[in-house]
């Protein structure tokens, strides 16, 4: 196995239904985590951030 199927094979993982939802836990994770370490100080980038990440990541 080469690095390209693995690429492929996270790339058909996260364009899964199961990878779409394990995709937005862990970016919601990831901004409540930095939220709270920064006092809420960049919630509203930290939403921008994950909303683009989002549209990348996954199918949604």
């Amino acid at each position: 196995m080469g690095i390209g199927d693995l690429g492929g094979k996270a790339k058909d993982f996260l364009d899964s239904d199961k990878g779409e939802q394990h995709s937005d836990d862990a970016l919601e994770k990831g901004s409540d985590f930095i939220g709270e370490r920064t006092g809420g100080k960049y919630d509203e980038h930290l939403d921008k951030g994950v909303d683009t990440a989002d549209k990348r990541i996954g199918d949604e």
